[in-house]
C-alpha cells in the first residue's frame, strides 16, 4: 500500500510572532501610558484646580456672602470681603485650609456637611458648579489671582438697598442677613450661649418659622409675632440679646414689612398660617382690652371660659403674659392671660 504523505502544516518563524508580540505590547504600553496619565490628572488634588484663583471664587463671595459677612459684625468675625479676611478665617479657626478641601470649613457649610448651611439665604444654595470652583481653588493652593483686594464695591443690592429703594414685598433674602449678623450668634444650635435659649433656632428660613414648641412668626400679622414684640422690646428680654445697640429702625421696619407680606420665602412665596400653633406674648394690657394695640380674640380658650382663664387679677397697665392660639385669619385665641 502506498504511503500516504501528509502535507506538512506551515509555521511562522519564530523570530516574525516574536516581533508582532514587541510591537503589539510595545503598543498597548503606550495606550497604558497615556491612560494613566489621564487619570493622574484628573485624580491628583489640585492638578484640575491648576488654574483656579480667588479671581474664580470672588464674584460668588459677593453675591451670596458679603451680605452679612463683612464689618464689625460679621458673624463669629469672619469676614468674606476680602481675600485677607478668608484667610485669616473665623474666631474659631481658619476656614480654608490649602490643598484640604474636605477639611476646609467654608467648603462643609457650602455643602451642607456642616450646619447651618451657608449662605443663609437659602435655598437655593450654590450650583454643584459654584461649590466646584472653591472646591478647586482650595485644592489647589488658595492662589491669590489678581484681584485680592476689597469686595465691598459689589456687596449684594439686595441686602444693602434701603428698604423704600426695594421693588415688591420683601422675601428671606433681603432679612436673612439681619438674622446672620445680629441674631445666630446665640440662637444656632451651638451658639455662644451654648445650645439656642429657649430652643430658638434662627439661622434659616424653616428654623425661623417653626412652631415646635409655639411659633414665633404670624405670616401677615407682626404685632402677633413674638420675633417683632422682641426687637421691639415690647416683649423682655429685647433681643438682639447683646444690645444695645438694639436693631436700627429701619432694620425693624423690614422684619415688620416681611412678616406683614406673608413672611415670603427666597422665591417670593408667602409662609402657610400655623392654624392651631401655640403662642406666648409678653407685654402691657391696655384699658381696651388689647395687648398693647394687639386685639386678642374673645372667643372661647381651650379651657372653654370666654376670653381663656386669667391669673393673678391683670389690671391695664400691667405686664401681662398671653398663651393661647393661632386661628385661621391670624388672630389669637386666648387661653390663658396672666399678670407678670
Amino acid at each position: 500500500m502506498a504511503a500516504t504523505i501528509m502535507p506538512m502544516p506551515s509555521f511562522t518563524p519564530v523570530r516574525h510572532v516574536t516581533t508582532h508580540l514587541s510591537v503589539a505590547a510595545a503598543r498597548w504600553r503606550g495606550v497604558a501610558l497615556v491612560l494613566s496619565g489621564l487619570v493622574a490628572q484628573l485624580g491628583a488634588p489640585g492638578v484640575a484646580s491648576a488654574a483656579a484663583s480667588y479671581d474664580d471664587v470672588r464674584g460668588l463671595l459677593e453675591r451670596h456672602c458679603t451680605a452679612c459677612h463683612q464689618g464689625a459684625n460679621a458673624p463669629l468675625g469672619l469676614k468674606l470681603d476680602s481675600l485677607a479676611g478668608v484667610l485669616a478665617g473665623s474666631s474659631r479657626g481658619p476656614v480654608v485650609k490649602p490643598g484640604n478641601a474636605a477639611g476646609s470649613e467654608l467648603l462643609r457649610r457650602l455643602k451642607g456637611q456642616s450646619q447651618p448651611r451657608m449662605p443663609l439665604t437659602g435655598p437655593p444654595f450654590l450650583s454643584d458648579a459654584d461649590v466646584g470652583l472653591f472646591e478647586a481653588w482650595i485644592a489647589g493652593g488658595l492662589a491669590p489671582g489678581s484681584t485680592s483686594g476689597s469686595a465691598s464695591s459689589q456687596v449684594s443690592a439686595a441686602a444693602s438697598a434701603p428698604s423704600a429703594l426695594r421693588t415688591g414685598p420683601p422675601t428671606w433674602r433681603d432679612v436673612a442677613p439681619i438674622f446672620a449678623t445680629r441674631c445666630t450668634k446665640c440662637h444656632s444650635p451651638q451658639g455662644q450661649m451654648g445650645p439656642a435659649p429657649e430652643g430658638v433656632v434662627l439661622t434659616s428660613y424653616e428654623a425661623v418659622l417653626a412652631s415646635t414648641d409655639r411659633v414665633r412668626v404670624v405670616p401677615g400679622r407682626p404685632e402677633a409675632s413674638e420675633l417683632v414684640r422682641r426687637i421691639r422690646g415690647q416683649s423682655l428680654p429685647r433681643m438682639p440679646f447683646d444690645g444695645p445697640p438694639y436693631l436700627s429702625d429701619g432694620e425693624i421696619d423690614l422684619v415688620t414689612a416681611w412678616i406683614a407680606a406673608g413672611a415670603r420665602d427666597s422665591a417670593g412665596t408667602p409662609a402657610p398660617m400655623p392654624v392651631g400653633a401655640r403662642i406666648r406674648l409678653r407685654g402691657v394690657l391696655s384699658a381696651d382690652g388689647t395687648l398693647d394695640g394687639l386685639e386678642l380674640s374673645t372667643s372661647s380658650g381651650r379651657d372653654g371660659g370666654r376670653g381663656g382663664r386669667r391669673d393673678r387679677s391683670p389690671q391695664p397697665g400691667a405686664g401681662v403674659e398671653v398663651r393661647g392660639t393661632v386661628q385661621s385669619d391670624g388672630s389669637i385665641a386666648v387661653d390663658r392671660l396672666r399678670r407678670r
